[in-house]
């Protein structure tokens, strides 16, 4: 599966933004996809996942509330909608696929398949 990110860009604090992960290739219906992040100078961290079924989402403390992670298995895309985007949201934002199943938040080494990312930069 290749994961191809997409929608970064230049926002200012309390702004929105929609990211969209696209993927070529196979199909990753049936994958349980997550979105990380590196800020400048810090680790790779988790921001939200969604399950293969939609059922289950998952959340960084930092992006509860803030953040809505959703899929489109017709259209092969996963997006993460983001609002009220803070300063410190700024980082190079990553699209995860995995042919796994998880009920807690997946680990960087859990993850099979990464896509590039795109730059996201809050200004205050």
């Amino acid at each position: 599966v290749q994961l191809q990110a997409s929608g970064g860009g230049l926002v200012q604090a309390g702004g929105s933004l929609r990211l969209t992960c696209g993927a070529s290739g196979n199909s990753f219906a049936g994958y349980f996809m997550a979105w990380f992040r590196q800020a400048p100078g810090k680790d790779r961290e988790f921001v939200a996942a969604i399950s293969w079924s939609e059922s289950d989402q998952y959340y960084a403390d930092s992006a509860e509330g803030r953040f809505t992670i959703s899929r489109d298995d017709h259209k092969n895309a996963v997006y993460l909608r983001m609002d009220n985007l803070r300063p410190e949201d700024t980082a190079i934002y990553y699209c995860a696929a995995d042919p796994g199943h998880f009920t807690s938040v997946p680990t960087l080494a859990d993850i099979q398949y990464w896509g590039q990312g795109t730059l996201v930069t809050v200004s205050s």
